[in-house]
């Protein structure tokens, strides 16, 4: 049902703006296209675009297929589609239940700790909607930082340790990588849990 809902609805709003002549489509894809939850552990860290396609569930699967479907699309129509691949949208109420988290790794394992803030997630809609792109493009949008207060290599050293990382991964540096987010869009992430709650 989720794979057959999510595809019906992109399909539909996607052939729909092309049939329009949108200038543009900027859509929600998820992070769960990268291989979350990752009970099977990534293939390295930081995670990045190339990690893609590891679809897990139907609802991974159903993102990918629609990603497939605005490359297709896009192509034919002349229509940028850029797809963002959020990690988990929180705010700052959510922050509050951080500290039950801090000693307790496993239980953020699935998205390797990453989250982003709802007004860094809507920022990077507008960006996504001025930049300068063309065909079908995705990008990771997550946090500079983890929802974790120890250091992201020693938590992967820990959790996942036969997992290689790529690069140095200096202190709670996020582990789900916005860097091509940044150099197409412009996107740098400006909130954190961090100005909320205290580490």
């Amino acid at each position: 049902m989720t794979f057959n809902q999510n595809m019906t609805m992109n399909f539909n709003v996607f052939l729909a703006a092309a049939h329009v002549g949108l200038s543009r489509v900027v859509w929600a894809s998820s992070e769960t296209t990268l291989g979350l939850p990752f009970d099977v552990p990534p293939r390295y860290a930081p995670i990045d675009e190339d990690h893609y396609p590891l679809p897990t569930t139907t609802y991974a699967l159903s993102k990918v297929a629609s990603e497939t479907v605005a490359g297709e699309i896009s192509q034919w129509s002349g229509i940028p589609f850029v797809a963002l691949r959020f990690s988990n949208i929180l705010g700052p109420a959510d922050y509050q239940e951080f500290p039950l988290l801090w000693d307790k790794p496993q239980v953020r394992r699935w998205n390797l700790w990453g989250y982003i803030d709802k007004r860094d997630a809507a920022a990077a809609c507008r960006l996504a909607l001025e930049a300068d792109v063309s065909g079908s493009t995705s990008f990771i949008i997550a946090a500079a930082d983890t929802v974790m207060t120890r250091p992201s290599a020693e938590l992967m050293s820990e959790v996942f340790p036969a997992v290689p990382l790529h690069g140095a991964v200096e202190g709670c540096a996020s582990l789900l990588s916005s860097d091509r987010a940044r150099q197409a869009l412009g996107f740098v992430p400006q909130h954190s849990w961090r100005d909320h709650v205290p580490g």
